[in-house]
């Protein structure tokens, strides 16, 4: 039985290295390859850019909210606030596993829009809560309907690209939660302000509404946009879906996403015991948490001497900057894929770099702009960071490679909650502590990618 498997697997190599030497030599081949990455590019980005900015909008709204006045109106205590925060990611680590396995065995076009509708609902209906009690329990349903999606956007994207045309599609990715950092903060003051008192409704019940609304919105639509798997696409040709298939085979070398599935339990045991999922999620969970100095930049321009109204606005060029770094490093890193893990570190040490010398820096201008510098070199290599370990899992089976992107994807998004404490209004102006254990995890990650380089440069990470 062993011989037949491995005389079967010895022909689909041989096949596989027929059809690559086809596409090398064929001019035409590969300028239908180009067309179709083109109109995937056209089916899956624009709508997963969106529904990304929705989903990153509808998650922290709450704190918009806050500030126009649903602190006051529920009578909440900082720390009951605090908790309604926390609530949304216990939810959303624990069940981004489960829920991408279940992606993995359905059909994207329709799971991610559904749960989208689902948590637009919820959205809509935290316009009506009337308790802590109830902003709590929706907060926890709306972190159970989301915690499908970001995993589930890894899933797609590594199923369709190959290896060297993942980081920019993940810079694409990534740049929604960045654009929704510099002016989402606006558009909710805007709503908040224009809408404040309408039909005897508060303006941050209106918030609420309105961006609930727009997701379902845009979800009915993403419905009839979204690709499914390369084999199962109703949206191409049986050449497309044949050829988008079979490309793949370039960097994963076999077809396991597609032909061999598994069982979740088995998926669990195969990508847990895999060595390579837990440093990748070491990794990502020290970029998450230095990440998380995000929520305090009003806090922190605030602090070095802009006032507060001003202070919202001086955010603007913190995000303008790591946006325009983003996409140079996912389209620069795609040159040189087997290079990301040196990239990433030479971001994380400029971030260190900046960290430290912040704590130091007593004028306020300068200060200004390391901070500017440590988030673009943060928010960079978020997006570089998902696609090394998307780009490192492709030969996995469709359930172990959905079982892992989630789990590193979970794992980071736990910083979430312990980074919430990072910068407390007492450590104003300078922040040393957490300045200290921002600077502490851009060395540690500066390291586990600098190990990642070393390994991937000696082919072990394949």
């Amino acid at each position: 039985m062993e011989t037949e498997k491995t005389t079967h697997q010895g022909q689909k190599a041989s096949d596989y290295t027929d059809y690559i030497s086809q596409i090398e030599s064929n001019g035409s081949t590969q300028a239908t390859e180009r067309a179709l990455v083109r109109k995937i590019d056209l089916f899956l980005l624009p709508t997963i850019w969106l529904m990304y900015l929705l989903s990153y909008v509808d998650r922290t709204n709450i704190g918009n909210a806050k500030i126009a006045g649903m602190q006051a109106d529920l009578h909440l205590s900082s720390g009951q606030y605090s908790v309604s925060l926390i609530v949304f990611f216990i939810s959303y680590v624990l069940f981004e596993v489960p829920s991408n396995l279940i992606l993995s065995k359905s059909r994207p076009s329709i799971f991610l829009p559904t749960i989208m509708i689902l948590w637009g609902i919820v959205t809509c209906c935290m316009a009506a809560v009337k308790s802590y009690r109830q902003l709590v329990a929706l907060r926890f349903v709306v972190g159970v309907l989301e915690a499908g999606f970001a995993p589930g956007v890894l899933l797609i994207l590594s199923s369709w690209y190959k290896r060297e045309e993942q980081s920019k599609r993940f810079a694409v990715y990534i740049s929604a939660a960045i654009l929704s950092g510099a002016f989402g903060g606006l558009l909710a003051g805007a709503i908040t302000k224009n809408l404040e008192g309408a039909h005897g409704i508060r303006g941050w019940r209106w918030l609420f509404i309105v961006e609930g609304a727009a997701s379902i919105g845009w979800a009915c639509i993403a419905r009839f946009l979204l690709l499914d798997f390369p084999l199962t696409s109703k949206y191409l040709s049986e050449d497309e879906r044949r050829l988008a298939a079979d490309r793949l085979l370039v960097t994963a070398g076999s077809r396991a996403s597609d032909e061999h599935r598994v069982g979740p339990l088995q998926a669990m045991k195969r990508s847990l015991a895999n060595w390579r999922v837990w440093l990748f999620t070491a990794g990502y969970m020290v970029i998450v948490g230095s990440s998380t100095l995000s929520y305090f930049y009003p806090t922190l321009v605030n602090g070095l001497g802009y006032e507060a109204n001003k202070a919202q606005y001086m955010t603007v060029p913190i995000y303008a900057v790591a946006f325009v770094c983003n996409a140079f490093t996912g389209y620069f890193s795609d040159k040189v894929p087997r290079r990301r893990g040196v990239i990433i570190s030479c971001w994380l040490s400029i971030s260190l770099a900046c960290s430290i010398a912040t704590t130091i820096a007593t004028n306020f201008a300068t200060r200004y702009v390391l901070l500017v510098l440590m988030a673009a070199g943060l928010w960079s290599t978020n997006a570089l960071s998902l696609s090394f370990a998307s780009s490192t899992f492709a030969s996995m089976s469709r359930e172990a490679r959905a079982v892992s992107l989630a789990f590193v994807n979970a794992m980071g998004n736990l910083a979430q909650i312990y980074g919430a404490y990072l910068f407390p209004s007492v450590d104003a102006p300078r922040y040393i502590m957490g300045f200290s254990v921002v600077s502490a995890m851009c060395a540690f990650g500066v390291g586990v990618y600098g190990v990642l380089y070393l390994v991937a440069r000696r082919g072990l990470l394949d």
